[in-house]
């Protein structure tokens, strides 16, 4: 009897775990940094002559603003189709957009953003990854919702999309400037 009991509970054992993993949505990437501050870097940003000699910046520079923080890179086929989305977020005000430009070249950063627009109230330059690591980036596209107090509120793992803007993003965006 006890030789056919061990096999079922670890059926058992193994299809609960199934349950659970495939309820889950696995886009949704658990980050140890929701409700941490955001790390801290200094960066050069993405001039205007594309050699990436724009002025140093960090995140305590938007200490008391709601902002984004969008992960991107010129060799991303992803931020190609979230682009319009950020280029929309981005006419429309309701939030400043920071770029950290990923592993990528400065010059084809810069013409990239002259091609397709430019929705980023800057864009730092993490060319060796590091501050990317920092922020457990996964791949590009990712984006942080962070708070007025430098505080990680969200993390969206792929492309913004018109759904995920109107769904989730807009709406933690608003209860986070009140």
């Amino acid at each position: 009897m006890k030789r056919f009991l061990i096999p079922l509970g670890l059926f058992l054992v193994l299809a609960v775990f199934l349950g659970i993993g495939l309820s889950r949505d696995p886009r949704e990437l658990p980050s140890p940094l929701i409700g941490k501050p955001a790390p801290a870097f200094s960066l050069p940003t993405l001039g205007s002559s594309g050699k990436g000699d724009g002025p140093a910046f960090g995140p305590e520079a938007m200490r008391g603003r709601v902002w984004l923080l969008n992960v991107w890179a010129s060799w991303c086929a992803s931020c190609r189709e979230e682009h319009p989305v950020l280029l929309a977020l981005a006419r429309s005000g309701a939030v400043p957009i920071v770029g950290l430009d990923y592993k990528d070249q400065p010059a084809q950063a810069q013409a990239w953003l002259g091609r397709l627009g430019n929705p980023y109230v800057l864009s730092a330059l993490d060319a060796d990854g590091r501050v990317g690591i920092d922020y457990g980036v996964y791949g590009v596209p990712e984006t942080y919702v962070i708070d007025k107090a430098g505080v990680i509120r969200f993390k969206q793992v792929g492309a913004v999309t018109p759904e995920v803007l109107k769904t989730r993003l807009l709406p933690l965006i608003q209860e986070l400037q009140r």
